[in-house]
């Protein structure tokens, strides 16, 4: 899986959340660019994080059952992985190894395990990669999607 990135919750929140234009248009691009291309994963986790605090939020929230139909997309078009045995353990020594809050430690480990090299994320502050897995905010003044996904045009 080294062609793919994993996504964490906040990047799908924002591509809803309309009192973030900025990070909306972003979001938007990054997703439909890593689904036309078959990178993007996702994990159960995040999608239940999004269904709560798309729903709950959001200004204004999805409703429950648009909230369905985007997690039904993301089922159908993303990779999904789920959260095993192996990836809570790992994530607990996330957190006592690294200090890290147990559910992105949950995100860490399922990109560990699974080899996924890059995590879309604001969530991860300073850390610029642990064991192998290397976080990204895509939202960051630093954060140049062209040079991330070489043609990409702004629409």
């Amino acid at each position: 899986m080294a062609d793919s990135i994993m996504v964490d919750t906040n990047v799908l929140l924002y591509a809803y959340d309309c009192g973030e234009p900025s990070k909306q248009l972003q979001a938007l691009a990054i997703l439909d660019h890593l689904a036309v291309n078959g990178w993007g994963v996702l994990t159960s986790q995040v999608l239940a994080e999004f269904f709560v605090n798309a729903t709950r939020r959001l200004k204004p929230p999805l409703t429950t059952e648009e909230a369905y139909g985007r997690i039904q997309n993301y089922l159908f078009s993303w990779e999904i992985l789920d959260i095993t045995g192996p990836i809570v353990l790992e994530a607990v020594r996330g957190v006592r190894t690294y200090q890290m809050a147990y559910w992105d430690a949950q995100i860490w480990a399922s990109a560990k395990l699974s080899q996924i090299p890059i995590v879309f994320s604001e969530n991860f502050g300073q850390r610029a990669a642990i064991e192998g897995v290397r976080f990204v905010n895509p939202f960051g003044s630093d954060f140049d999607i062209a040079a991330w996904f070489p043609g990409f045009r702004t629409p």
